[in-house]
């Protein structure tokens, strides 16, 4: 929130420099984000009024004209297109330094002598404005400092708040902290209601009275918005990152800014019947300020005449029934909204206004009727006008509740960790707002006001109390405790020892996002839907992954689109599936590999990496955590058929490994053959443990053999039947040849074993070897119709 500090000091003045006043805000919690001065840095302009205005004799767009500056007249040749007789502006004399170090000389324009120059706002560094004079009210005084009738001796403060502190986005709530940090009585303006003067009352339904527990309306008749606002409040808005836009307009922002309630002017006459707070509806349309048209969902809370729509709740009013010149009624509007029913919706339709960010947040929700007299009696003074009646419409059941927390005395000392004296902690929480309902006997209980909506445990107290004290106040003390060892299963291993294997094997970790595009993530894992965000950050991440390739294959794309071609990517992290009403987070592993194998050198080629390289990976992943997992062809909708394998481990499905889908791919706009993993962390970490074994003494023993076997026979199956049949002294068995030929016939291929025994106590002879051989060979014959080739 940005605001004057003028303004403020208007409210609370301590005895401080403006550093010391932030720093005492930030140690306070409201973090100081920056300050600028609210005008450039300039000298020697002062109030000037245009006495008469000739047209420049040999210029069109030049005026000549005399200026008075309170003593004498002296001409000045002006370019500005509002200048005209009788105004007052400001007027640069000779000798004057303006922002930039631009010093005002006499000088000659098309031939006229000008003796100064009259000034715009961007001129002086106000703002941005430069499409005319700056126009000065009509009692400033001829010849005073224009610096100082403005009193720009001013800074604008932005301050950093966290969500939970709605109630500082104000001038009131921000003089309320620097009171209490400095122990001053808040000076805040008096307000009394206005007397209504005629009947006239608007029509108000609430239908929505969950999103919308109190709306407030009153009609004020005859009002003139032709009127401009005074200078102080078009400055004060100013100074706060607002820029006046008529007196309606610039009350309810003023209003806002003041004491935190958002408001909006309606024009009585653009509304049909009455008002109707309710829900949109599907296909409804609206046309915002802004000039936007949007088309409202279901969900939104919106304000609506009999006909339709007419704001969007607490967020933008629509422009049809929007203030204009013309408008000679006004329906002012000051309400409640639930927060929760207000999360996200600006951001739905790709706003973010000053209403929605207090809105969203939490808005006092006692304090609608007084914004609303308090605005009413300022636009009685700007546009005059004729007030009716407030009618207020409220649900008691859904205003929250007045919320009483206790607070122990022991318990607050533990927590800051030195005892404060029971009167200073009266005195911080009653000057927070805060009202002590009861003392207790270890300690309070303290009534939370409806300005706090961030308080509502014992906790939250102690933090005010602590902040308040001062944190420098606090005692340091270190912590101290016996941090026994956790024991750790040897079985099991660390993920850190996962990432340390793809790193080590020129593998790069990624960090993705947890929520993704439910368009990329219907193409990788259609078969489930995946869980919507109730206020997403945007609509291409607004679902819970269901698959760690959602993030991967988009860092792909972002990689290949900057001209990379070797992408090697790993990332660990959780998934998340609706099981009923539960949430199931699981913990994955996944990778993707594109382009060559090894990096492009004299030696390495250029070869693309293929399935086999990353099973390769993989393998050696599974022997490190000392596992056993097993490739069986699988189908997977994200990956190609025919080169998609399923991996098991003890039976049960532990992950997939496969080309992505030639469709998904087309889809995704990606390049080259894309390899890809995903593994369930929980079922991989978790493998043998290492058990010494003596080296045996005694000779090992190799047999081969190549038998013939149908293509579609996996090694895996021929390694499981050989293993099962060769006997406890099998050490290794490895195949060192295949070979398919139209000789074998179709559908047939040839698999050279070795077989390898060793006994660790004494040598196995020649009968026992035979014997374990011949089984294998048996064994492969009936379970798998192997034949021996010859």
């Amino acid at each position: 929130m940005k605001f004057s500090e003028q303004w403020l000091r208007e409210w609370v003045n301590p005895q401080i420099d403006t550093q010391e006043l932030m720093d005492q805000i930030t140690m306070a919690g409201l973090e100081v984000d920056g300050f600028e001065p609210v005008a450039g840095q300039f000298s020697g302009v002062i109030v000037g009024e245009v006495q008469s205005v000739q047209p420049h004799p040999d210029a069109d767009k030049l005026r000549v004209c005399q200026v008075s500056d309170g003593t004498s007249e002296v001409q000045v040749v002006c370019g500005a297109p509002n200048v005209r007789e009788g105004m007052k502006v400001p007027f640069a004399v000779v000798g004057a330094v303006l922002p930039g170090d631009f010093k005002i000389k006499k000088a000659k324009l098309r031939g006229q002598p000008s003796e100064g120059m009259l000034c715009s706002e961007s001129e002086l560094g106000l703002s941005e404005n430069h499409d005319g004079l700056m126009e000065l009210p009509a009692d400033a005084p001829v010849g005073q400092g224009v610096a100082d009738y403005l009193k720009l001796n001013d800074v604008t403060i932005d301050v950093d708040l966290t969500p939970n502190r709605a109630d500082c986005l104000s001038i009131k709530g921000i003089a309320r902290e620097v009171g209490v940090l400095n122990s001053m009585l808040v000076n805040s303006p008096e307000i009394q209601p206005v007397e209504s003067v005629h009947s006239e009352v608007p029509d108000i339904r609430v239908e929505a009275p969950a999103g919308c527990p109190r709306y407030l309306g009153r009609i004020l008749r005859n009002v003139n918005l032709q009127a401009e606002s005074p200078l102080w409040m078009q400055e004060k808005l100013r100074r706060s990152g607002i820029r006046s836009i008529d007196a309606a307009v610039d009350v309810t922002n003023y209003v806002m800014l003041e004491l935190g309630q958002p408001m909006h002017a309606f024009d009585r006459d653009e509304i049909q019947g009455g008002i109707v707070v309710r829900m949109a509806r599907i296909g409804e349309k609206l046309v915002l300020l802004d000039g936007q048209e949007v088309e409202l969902t279901q969900g939104t809370l919106v304000i609506a005449d009999h006909d339709k729509p007419i704001a969007i709740a607490g967020v933008m009013g629509g422009e049809h029934s929007g203030v204009s010149p013309k408008t000679r009624d006004l329906v002012l509007e000051s309400a409640y909204f639930d927060p929760i029913t207000l999360a996200g919706k600006a951001r739905h339709y790709g706003l973010h206004t000053d209403a929605s960010h207090r809105f969203e947040r939490g808005v006092d929700y006692k304090l609608a009727r007084e914004a609303m007299e308090r605005a009413t009696r300022l636009l009685m003074d700007i546009v005059g006008g004729e007030p009716g009646e407030i009618v207020e419409v409220a649900s008691d059941e859904d205003i929250p509740e007045d919320r009483v927390v206790d607070l122990r005395a022991r318990r607050l000392n533990d927590v800051l960790g030195m005892e404060i004296d029971r009167t200073t902690v009266e005195e911080i929480l009653t000057r927070l707002g805060l009202r002590m309902e009861k003392l207790l006997k270890d300690g309070w209980r303290v009534s939370v006001p409806s300005f706090r909506p961030d308080i509502s445990i014992e906790e939250d107290l102690i933090e005010e109390v602590g902040r308040i004290y001062g944190y420098n106040n606090l005692p340091v003390t270190e912590p101290t405790g016996s941090l026994g060892l956790r024991p750790e299963q040897e079985a099991v291993r660390p993920v850190s020892a996962i990432r340390n294997f793809f790193v080590d094997h020129g593998y790069q970790e990624a960090v993705t996002y947890s929520f993704v595009d439910p368009k990329v993530q219907q193409l990788i894992d259609p078969d489930r839907q995946g869980i919507a965000l109730a206020n997403p950050i945007s609509s291409d991440l607004s679902v819970m992954r269901t698959s760690l390739w959602s993030g991967l294959l988009k860092t792909v794309a972002y990689n290949q689109n900057r001209q990379q071609p070797r992408i090697r990517l790993f990332e660990t992290g959780l998934r998340f599936l609706q099981e009923g009403e539960r949430i199931d987070q699981q913990p994955m592993l996944a990778g993707v590999v594109v382009g060559s194998q090894y990096p492009e050198n004299w030696a390495n080629g250029r070869r693309t990496a293929d399935f086999f390289d990353v099973k390769g990976d993989l393998e050696s992943l599974f022997r490190l955590l000392g596992i056993e997992v097993h490739f069986v062809g699988g189908q997977h909708p994200a990956l190609h058929p025919g080169q998609t394998a399923e991996l098991m481990r003890d039976g049960e499905h532990v992950g997939w490994l496969g080309t992505l889908h030639p469709q998904v791919q087309k889809n995704l706009e990606l390049n080259g053959t894309i390899l890809m993993f995903e593994l369930f962390l929980n079922s991989i970490v978790t493998g043998y443990v290492p058990n010494f074994k003596e080296i045996s003494k005694f000779p090992e023993v190799r047999r081969d053999l190549a038998i013939i076997i149908g293509s579609e026979v996996a090694f895996a199956d021929v390694e499981r039947v050989a293993r099962k049949h060769a006997g406890e002294q099998l050490t290794a068995l490895r195949a060192f040849d295949v070979y398919e030929g139209e000789s074998l016939g179709e559908g047939n291929r040839s698999l050279a074993l070795s077989l390898f025994w060793q006994h660790p106590e004494r040598t196995l002879n020649e009968d026992e070897v035979h014997s374990l051989f011949n089984g294998v060979i048996d064994a492969l014959k009936e379970e798998l119709g192997a034949t021996l080739r010859s």
